[in-house]
């Protein structure tokens, strides 16, 4: 199982970013797709999540700016960011919790990660 992330970049404060992320590889089913980000001297964090009834979950500093969806016929995830902030600043892993077969364990997979710049 793979995850590729895509979308990060430089952008001004205030500016908008998407960022989406495709799992691919053997996968049966897969129960929560998420966003979670890192800033240089700091803990991952999460950003968001969604399942795949498509329930979301946001952290407090996200809430109103960034939104999550979700494409399951192509098990990809996005996240669009908006009101972009110099705190924002970090890079975004993707995250899937998902089966592989029908009798596979839950695991949980992360992508590369996308570096997002918001100069101030």
């Amino acid at each position: 199982v793979q995850l590729q992330a895509s979308g990060g970049g430089l952008v001004q404060t205030g500016g908008s970013l998407t960022l989406s992320c495709a799992a691919s590889g053997t996968i049966f089913s897969i129960n929560v797709m998420g966003w979670y980000r890192q800033a240089p001297g700091k803990q991952r964090e999460l950003v968001a999540e969604i399942t795949s009834g498509s329930s979301t979950n946001y952290a407090d500093f996200v809430k109103g700016r960034f939104t999550i969806s979700r494409d399951n016929a192509k098990n990809t995830v996005y996240v669009q960011m908006n009101s972009l902030k110099p705190e924002d600043t970090a890079v975004y892993y993707c995250n899937a919790l998902l089966k592989r077969t029908y009798d596979d364990y839950v695991q949980r997979y992360w992508g590369q990660g996308t570096l997002v710049t918001v100069s101030s």
